[in-house]
């Protein structure tokens, strides 16, 4: 099943239960996925790494709003935020631990024979590459700082 089939059963699934929150969730994912149909000019399906930019970049979004509400003390505002980033990431592959993506570093360190931080440039666009939607950016960049200095 492919990911707008799956978020159009979530969707119902929602409406059914009348929850606001995850429908709202939900909605935003057809959104995006509908624009990135759009923008190609193509009616076809997105392939799986363009639907996992997709929704990288919804959860995202999500947790950077829930981060500046969190700082301005509004819990009432960064809570739903949360819950859906919560939602929008059961379609997400499952995420990889920090020793996991520690360890795919230090596999490409190995291979592209990195010295320094003069080449966290070249291990961050391959890390990056094999961990797409598996681990955040934000993350991986903290773990390749760690092991090149």
């Amino acid at each position: 099943m492919s990911l707008q089939q799956d978020v159009m059963a979530a969707m119902k699934t929602a409406m059914k239960e009348k929850d606001q929150l995850a429908l709202a969730a939900l909605r935003a994912v057809k959104s995006e996925i509908l624009l990135a149909q759009t923008q190609t000019g193509t009616k076809e399906e997105l392939t799986s790494e363009e639907e996992i930019k997709i929704l990288s970049k919804l959860v995202k979004q999500r947790k950077d709003s829930a981060a500046i509400f969190a700082e301005q003390n509004r819990a009432d505002l960064a809570e739903p935020e949360l819950a859906q980033a919560k939602v929008i990431s059961q379609f997400l592959p499952e995420q990889l631990t920090e020793e996991e993506i520690t360890n795919v570093v230090k596999e490409v360190i190995a291979k592209v024979g990195a010295e320094g931080m003069k080449d966290m440039g070249k291990v961050m666009g391959i890390v990056t590459q094999q961990l797409a939607g598996k681990a955040d950016g934000k993350t991986i960049s903290t773990i390749v700082r760690q092991q090149l200095a």
